[in-house]
């Protein structure tokens, strides 16, 4: 089995496209590039957010989606052409899935560090990206988000890098974990209040706290 690693790096500066008449700024376009790019606190060289109160920032510097859920995806949309990239994903990888990464999990990748902060809650811009309104409430109902990396330390990273798990925090939150707190409305209470406790970034935690006052009426 071939280690961890990263297949395809993406990045995109944003830009105003047509949507149902009107022009929405994103960076969701991401496009593939070679050679060793730089790391710095909030993105990677090359790459921006649009909209930086949902998206960015410290927490949510850097996208990555597991090459894994790829097939699932290609089964649910036959007719698209899905290339590495088309989540909107700044680093595709292998090796790792939202069942097997845990929220606070630091991985070494090239020469920078990164941490596990939280998964990739869907907006409207994914179906923008595949042309698709409805794909947002499929993707979230799936679970299958993808994760975001906050920066640990700057360095450089190049496609084909491998991906070290170099520690964690102990709590054994995976990815999966949270989803289930946002799309099980029976989720036991314990794996709730362990969530809640964990080193979850603080935007997505506030969401689930949202969530849950709004279920109970």
């Amino acid at each position: 089995m071939n280690p961890p690693s990263v297949l395809r790096i993406c990045v995109s500066k944003a830009k105003n496209v047509d949507w149902n008449g009107n022009q929405v700024a994103t960076g969701i376009f991401k496009l593939p590039v070679e050679g060793k790019v730089r790391v710095g606190r909030l993105n990677l060289n090359g790459d921006e957010q649009a909209d930086l109160t949902v998206h960015g920032g410290p927490d949510k510097a850097v996208y990555a989606y597991p090459v894994e859920q790829y097939e699932y995806w290609k089964k649910e949309l036959p007719k698209r052409n899905l290339e590495w990239g088309s989540f909107g994903e700044n680093l595709t990888t292998s090796g790792f899935d939202e069942k097997s990464i845990c929220i606070g999990d630091k991985f070494k990748i090239g020469t920078a560090r990164f941490v596990v902060t939280q998964p990739r809650m869907p907006c409207f811009k994914l179906g923008i990206r595949l042309a698709d309104p409805s794909l947002v409430k499929r993707f979230y109902k799936s679970g299958k988000w993808g994760y975001y990396l906050a920066v640990i330390e700057e360095g450089e990273i190049e496609t084909g890098d491998q991906i070290v798990r170099d520690g964690g925090d102990g709590n054994g939150i995976t990815l999966a974990d949270v989803a289930q707190c946002f799309n099980n409305t029976s989720i036991d209470p314990e794996l709730l209040l362990r969530v809640l406790n964990s080193n979850l970034a603080n935007q997505m935690k506030g969401q689930l706290e949202y969530q849950i006052l709004r279920s109970r009426g």
